[in-house]
């Protein structure tokens, strides 16, 4: 067989390696004439026209009936070229081409550098599909990673889905193949469909692939990417991104309100809202309730409705149930716009084994390991990615910084970093391979996401990141430069199991487990914490909030309001998930909206008061934020109250003597009248919240009686709980009281 048959076959089977060492406009190596060669299915005859004058020169001969045409020319120099082809389709018999063979790569050599080293900052601008202006004219460049395919081809709906059309190249790096495949196609525009088809290195043909770097795609049961011409969207948040480090700063309040779009509300069809409609609904609601920060589930493309986001198949693009990139722009300029900072869940710690997706993308175990003790989740079913490869790394990191990059994001939630850290998370003896010291710690997995953290903060300072880390791990929010992970928050997983556990008890029970609620504040200091209430705790038979309550309705309401009040006094940020902030009474349910009709209940609608003026006080009292995260910002007055289930503490700002806070929580229905509480300070002490409060759906019992004026009570001086001064209240039954000493006295 010649080496033009060898070509031609290679052609007509969409596996040739380098398609352009034979099409396009070449020269001989035997006499510098040139040949041009062209495949073209649907074409019947193809005249060659020369770019500079618009005049065919010459008519090409065909030389497979598939459509494979050549003419070798009475010419030695290059030149701009077009084909006119006249074509079998009768709404179009004639149309004018340009090559895609015709035109040099797109990614330059410094670009390959930097990808083979891991290295490149922004790799999305580059891989993928992106339309611009290449050589003068405007098309769509496709670049994708497959290092060990035999060949890859763009296939989409401009080209029928023939892999035959398009076959790209595989670019040499300093003499070798790169494993970067590229090629640019001319005339083509936003809004097609596209999808990159592969053989394997035996020439065996893969699963047909979505983008890896694809930003948008379609609305799922499809599975195909969308090039998305990236319109450059007229940000209105120039303020916010200027003031953002200070809102997001450690000392700042941060109260979080956790939403899944899908589920939040939904239109009168049960259809999803578009990310516009939620923008108009979701931020001002957020707004009045008094939460500092919204918090999306993974809005990343994602197959399967029943995963909420955390099985996806699109890093880099937000899912189509809601809308396009520039809705989601849009949905982010309206948060800042209303001072309401927007963090979202990111997935590294797996993906799906979906054929459209990255399972053995080229026929290798490329972006997962290939080993199952290291590559498949058994927990969830899935495949976990190899963050010892730096390609594979890069492209983690870089999914994740490109929604601060392109869409202004203020934060990221990662999820899951337990299953990233452990080599035996989820895993028996023998179900798993130690590290290179012999020990469980997943090394590399440990130096992507410190690496990750220290990007994020160089690269797009304001911004911060949060750890869904459910283990004893040291220093997760600890700098990298000091050992730690380098993440600013991490949820406080072991606060919120014990708080949960203890008080669905009875109350009658509580007083032996009295320490649940206060061993919290023996580590509460050690990271930097978020308290959550999220999803998972509200779903698979967990029961909602207020369904975990005991007692009867009213106790059940009062033991939740009391939990709730408790909750935003303790030390560290806040995180709630939607629903709970009105006690819903189903658990959550993914496939429709929440259900608002119980705000006709006076005791949900008491709930969603006591959140909305719990934000308010949290915001404007400085004790109850500046110090979320120092140990010099709490104090227990009285933590060994078991025979009551009472719990007392002072909160701190900066500035001691600023109005601290003095916090008493009762977790039986009994009420104690005449009780004293030590105050740090002499002066008058006002009620910020009482959680039984009629307004809340509460017993209205009244907090401060003794020495009351204008729901004030004056302290006395006299040793109580280690302080010099103390105070004397009613405390309400199952209720939370938070007391600040009066502006006026500081």
């Amino acid at each position: 067989m010649t080496k033009v048959t060898q070509d031609i076959k290679a052609i007509l089977d969409a596996s040739h390696e380098q398609p352009f060492s034979f099409l396009g406009l070449r020269q001989s190596i035997a006499d510098d004439f040139l040949t041009i060669t062209c495949f073209l299915p649907k074409a019947r005859k193809v005249e060659l026209i020369d770019k500079s004058t618009g005049k065919i020169i010459t008519q090409l001969n065909q030389v497979n009936p598939l459509g494979l045409f050549t003419k070798k020319l009475r010419r030695k120099k290059l030149f701009d070229y077009q084909f006119k082809v006249s074509t079998t389709d009768l709404v179009s018999p004639s149309i004018i081409l340009d090559d895609a063979y015709a035109f040099a790569a797109t990614l330059s050599q410094n670009d390959l550098k930097l990808l083979q080293a891991g290295s490149h900052l922004k790799p999305y601008e580059i891989l993928g599909a992106h339309c611009v202006i290449h050589q003068k004219v405007a098309g769509v460049s496709f670049s994708l990673w497959a290092p060990n395919a035999k060949s890859v081809s763009v296939v989409g709906d401009f080209n029928d889905w023939d892999g035959r059309c398009h076959l790209m190249r595989n670019l040499d790096y300093q003499g070798k193949s790169s494993g970067y495949w590229n090629i640019f196609i001319p005339a083509i525009t936003s809004g097609c469909l596209y999808k990159f088809e592969l053989k394997d290195a035996h020439g065996k043909p893969l699963p047909i692939k979505a983008d890896p770097y694809g930003i948008q795609a379609q609305y799922r049961p499809e599975t195909a990417s969308i090039i998305n011409a990236e319109k450059s969207y007229a940000w209105q948040d120039s303020v916010w991104m200027a003031e953002r480090a200070q809102r997001n700063d450690r000392s700042a309040p941060i109260s979080i309100y956790e939403v899944h779009l899908g589920s939040w509300k939904r239109g009168p069809d049960n259809e999803y809202l578009n990310y516009r409609a939620l923008a108009d609904q979701l931020i001002p609601y957020t707004k009045k309730m008094g939460f500092t920060h919204l918090q999306l589930m993974p809005i990343s493309e994602y197959p399967f409705d029943g995963s909420w986001g955390y099985q996806p198949v699109g890093l880099f693009a937000p899912t189509a149930r809601f809308g396009t990139a520039e809705d989601f722009k849009y949905f982010v300029d309206q948060c800042h716009l209303a001072n309401i900072g927007l963090l979202i869940d990111w997935v590294p710690g797996h993906f799906p084994s979906d054929d459209h997706g990255l399972a053995q993308f080229d026929g290798s175990h490329l972006y997962e390991h290939a080993d199952p003790r290291q590559g498949f989740h058994p927990d969830w079913n899935t495949l976990i990615y190899n963050y010892g490869r730096v390609e594979v790394a890069n492209f983690l990191r870089a999914s994740a910084l490109h929604w601060c990059d392109k869409f202004h994001i203020d934060g990221i939630r990662v999820d899951a970093v337990a299953s990233m850290l452990y080599l035996d998370y989820s895993r028996k003896d023998g179900e798993w391979l130690p590290n290179i010291l012999g020990g469980n710690e997943n090394l590399e997995a440990v130096a992507f996401i410190q690496r990750f953290n220290e990007e994020l903060y160089q690269q797009y300072p304001g911004t911060f990141s949060v750890a869904e880390e459910s283990t004893s791990w040291p220093g997760v929010s600890r700098p990298t430069d000091q050992g730690g992970l380098g993440f600013g928050y991490k949820w406080n997983m072991g606060w919120m199991n014990d708080s949960l556990q203890y008080i669905k008890r009875d109350p009658i029970h509580r007083q032996h487990h009295h320490n649940e609620l206060s061993f919290g504040l023996v580590y509460a200091f050690d990271e930097n914490f978020v308290l959550p209430i999220s999803h998972d705790e509200v779903v698979h038979g967990k029961g909602s909030m207020i369904e975990k309550m005991p007692g009867d309705a009213w106790q059940q309401f009062a033991n939740l309001r009391a939990y709730y009040g408790f909750m935003w006094a303790h030390p560290g940020k806040k995180l709630l998930f939607m629903g709970c902030e009105f006690a819903q009474g189903r658990e959550w349910n993914h496939d429709k909206g929440l259900d608002w009709h119980q705000l006709d209940i006076h005791w949900h609608s008491g709930v969603q008061r006591l959140i909305k003026d719990l934000n308010q006080v949290y915001k404007s009292t400085p004790a109850l934020y500046q110090q979320d995260c120092h140990r010099e910002g709490f104090e227990w007055l009285d933590h060994q109250n078991e025979e009551h289930s009472i719990y007392s503490f002072i909160r701190y700002a900066k500035n001691k003597n600023e109005q601290p806070v003095v916090v008493i929580c009762n977790f039986t229905p009994q009420t104690h009248h005449n009780f004293k509480l030590g105050v740090p300070l002499a002066g008058q002490y006002k009620e910020l919240i009482n959680s039984d409060n009629a307004i809340y759906g509460g017993s209205n019992q009244a907090s401060c009686l003794t020495g009351k004026t204008n729901n004030k009570t004056t302290s006395k001086l006299g040793q109580w709980q280690g302080q010099a001064h103390f105070i004397t209240l009613t405390v309400p039954p199952l209720s939370t009281v938070i007391l600040s000493l009066s502006e006026d006295d500081t």
